[in-house]
């Protein structure tokens, strides 16, 4: 006869066999995201990592491996196993990386490969209201006055933030000071407090400050007006023209990860970036969804790479 201590016995151990099994199966996708806390790549992660482990049948973990304008990050990518388990969710510092450091753990094109193009993030020009501007031109015009009297910010050394500013003083042929901070949003909140002039910011940065009366918003720095910002001007139509700059967001993996895998998740970041829902918490904020296949999105990456470069090299920004 089976005693009551038995038969419970018995059933944890039928338990045990049930569950624990699928549990020990349960995939793990880690979302590298080379920054801290709040910045861009780190909110867009949020916005769709479950849905995405969902449509995976995973869990999508978000890990914040920030430092060295996101050269940390990506190395710990980069060298992870090659099975689809890590991700990093890169944008335009990942390429800027490999013109701006002399010496990096990786190579940020051969390295990786690209696993989905999710979004495009567009950037403002953003200036203290007491340098008493009011378009491109007469930031230029300003700014050309008084060589070196100015300053800017910028997340980092080595940002898009910062490349994007400087890139623009050289081809206007001016003199501020670099700032570096820690974040956009720190780089934003010393323009609002006075302490520096300008900053040229991811549109997210500043949106939320069209009305604030320390900060004027003075033109978009794509190739065409924001879709979140209509009513301002572009920096090549106020007062730059020829200047333009953006980012992609996207998804890579290590540059081993089978082809299969690769298209896999391609597939099933595709359907969650579809999703009207997800849509909508990207253009809160302000990246216009994307999706492309595997090898539109290697395209983007190379021809990223060459305008990157040219970035770097008319900013003359080096960091060692």
């Amino acid at each position: 006869m089976t005693t009551p201590f038995a038969r419970r016995s018995l059933l944890a151990l039928a338990f045990a066999a049930a569950v624990l099994p699928a549990a020990a199966q349960q995939r793990v996708i880690h979302i590298v995201v080379p920054f801290g806390t709040g910045a861009v790549q780190d909110t867009v992660a949020r916005a769709f990592n479950n849905e995405l482990g969902a449509a995976l049948n995973a869990s999508a973990i978000v890990e914040n491996r920030a430092g060295a304008g996101g050269t940390v990050g990506a190395a710990i990518a980069a060298k992870a196993p090659a099975d689809g388990n890590t991700l990093v969710l890169a944008a335009a510092s990942h390429n800027i990386a490999g013109f701006l450091y002399s010496k990096l753990p990786y190579d940020p094109l051969k390295d990786f490969v690209g696993v989905a193009n999710i979004g495009n993030a567009g950037y403002v020009l953003a200036v203290a209201s007491g340098m008493n501007v009011s378009t491109t031109a007469d930031f230029i015009k300003e700014v050309k006055a008084n060589p070196g009297k100015y300053n800017y910010a910028s997340a980092g050394n080595g940002s898009a933030t910062h490349l994007a500013m400087a890139s623009f003083l050289a081809k206007a042929g001016l003199q501020m000071t670099h700032i570096p901070t820690k974040s956009t949003g720190e780089a934003v909140n010393e323009v609002l407090a006075g302490r520096v002039q300008a900053v040229i910011s991811s549109s997210i940065g500043v949106m939320g400050f069209q009305s604030d009366p320390r900060m004027k918003l003075l033109a978009s720095t794509g190739q065409s007006r924001s879709p979140f910002l209509p009513k301002l001007p572009t920096v090549a139509e106020s007062g730059l023209p020829g200047y333009a700059f953006d980012s992609w967001i996207g998804l890579l993996a290590p540059a081993a990860t089978p082809k299969a895998e690769v298209e896999r998740l391609n597939a099933a970041v595709n359907k969650v970036i579809a999703d009207p829902a997800i849509q909508e918490r990207f253009t809160r904020l302000g990246v216009e969804p994307r999706s492309q296949s595997v090898e539109e999105f290697q395209k983007l990456l190379r021809a990223d790479w060459d305008a990157m470069g040219a970035v770097v090299k008319a900013s003359g920004a080096k960091v060692d």
